[in-house]
C-alpha cells in the first residue's frame, strides 16, 4: 500500500543495514590508517621552514625536489605557488640550523643547479611549539563545534535527533580524515578549515531532512516511523542532490584551476561533501530511528488550562 503518493519509491531506510555495514567498513579502515600510518602533517602542525623562490623560466616541482634531495634534504615538499615560475618549498625543522641558515643553504643549492635564475621571495618559520598549539586548538575547535551542534539540534528538535546528527558528523569527520591518512595527502590548517566547513555543510543537509521528518510526523496520521522517515528523505532528495552537485562543480573547478597550494583544501571539501550527503540520507535518520523516536516525541505540546466552551 502506497501511503505517501508524492514521494519517490527509493527505499533508503530499508537498506539501512547495508549502509551501516558500508559506513562501519569505512570507519574501521580510517581509524586503522590513522592509528597505524598517522597523518602527513604539514608545516603548520609539525613546525619547519617555508621558502618561496622564483625562477626566470618555468620549472617542475620534481626537478627542485631532486636537487634538494641530492643535497640531503629528505623531508621536503615542493609545489608551484601561483605560477609555474614560483615554487614553494617546505622543510622539516632541523635542531642544528636556524631558518635563516636553512634558507641560505637551500638557495645556494638551487642557484648552483640554475646559476643566476633563482630569486628568494620569502622565508617563514613555524616552531614546534606553535605547531603543537595549532594541533590542540584545531582539535578543540572541532570539539566545540560538535558540542554546539548537539545543543542546537536538541533545542530545535529533540535529543535523539541531536545524537543522530552528531553521530553523522563524527562519521563524516573520521572518514574524511581517514581519506587523507590512507592516501598520505598533506594535512595542514587549510584542510582542517575545510573539515570544519564540511561539518557545517553536512549539518545543513541533515537539518533539512530533519525538518521534513518532524513535519511529516505531525501531519501524517498513518505510517510507521520508518515509513515516514523514508518518505521525508525522498521528498528532500532532489534538493539534497542538486545542492551537493552544484557545490561539487565549484570545488572541482577550484581543485583543477586553483593551483597545488589549494589542492588539500578542495580535496577535503569534495570528500567531505560526498560523505556528508551520504550520511544525511542514510546515517543521521537511521540512528534517530534506532534510538526509538516516535510521533509523540515531536507533537506540539498542548497548553494546559485552556478550555473550549462549545455553548453559544
Amino acid at each position: 500500500m502506497q501511503i505517501f503518493k508524492e514521494t519517490s519509491r527509493i527505499d533508503f531506510i530499508g537498506k539501512r543495514k547495508l549502509a551501516l555495514a558500508f559506513s562501519v567498513t569505512l570507519i574501521v579502515i580510517s581509524i586503522a590508517s590513522i592509528v597505524i600510518r598517522g597523518l602527513n602533517l604539514g608545516i603548520d602542525f609539525t613546525g619547519g621552514t617555508l621558502i618561496e623562490v622564483a625562477y626566470q623560466q618555468s620549472i617542475e616541482p620534481a626537478e627542485v625536489r631532486d636537487i634538494l634531495t641530492k643535497a640531503g634534504y629528505n623531508d621536503v615538499l615542493v609545489q608551484h605557488f601561483g605560477t609555474s615560475h614560483d615554487v614553494l618549498i617546505r622543510l622539516a625543522p632541523r635542531e642544528t640550523l636556524s631558518s635563516a641558515e636553512i634558507s641560505t643553504l637551500v638557495l645556494k643549492e638551487l642557484q648552483r643547479a640554475n646559476p643566476g635564475k633563482v630569486e628568494m621571495r620569502r622565508v617563514e618559520f613555524v616552531g614546534p611549539q606553535i605547531g603543537d598549539e595549532l594541533t590542540e586548538d584545531g582539535g578543540l575547535a572541532m570539539l566545540y563545534a560538535l558540542i554546539g551542534i548537539l545543543i542546537y539540534v536538541a533545542l530545535r528538535f529533540e535529543k535523539r535527533f541531536a545524537v543522530g546528527s552528531v553521530i553523522a558528523l563524527i562519521h563524516d569527520v573520521i572518514i574524511t580524515i581517514g581519506f587523507f591518512s590512507v592516501l598520505g595527502i598533506e594535512f595542514d590548517l587549510s584542510v582542517l578549515a575545510a573539515i570544519l566547513a564540511v561539518i557545517g555543510y553536512s549539518l545543513n543537509d541533515t537539518i533539512v531532512v530533519f525538518d521534513r521528518i518532524r513535519e511529516n510526523f505531525r501531519k501524517m496520521r498513518k505510517g510507521a516511523p520508518a515509513e515516514i522517515m523514508n518518505a521525508s528523505i525522498n521528498q528532500t532528495l532532489s534538493r539534497t542532490i542538486m545542492t551537493s552537485f552544484t557545490t561539487l562543480l565549484v570545488l572541482i573547478a577550484l581543485f583543477i584551476f586553483g593551483g597545488e597550494i589549494i589542492h588539500g583544501f578542495a580535496t577535503a571539501l569534495i570528500v567531505g561533501i560526498v560523505i556528508g550527503t551520504y550520511s544525511s540520507i542514510y546515517v543521521a535518520s537511521t540512528f534517530v530511528l534506532a534510538l526509538g523516536v516516535s510521533k509523540a516525541d515531536l507533537m506540539p505540546v498542548k497548553k494546559e488550562g485552556v478550555e473550549v466552551d462549545g455553548r453559544p
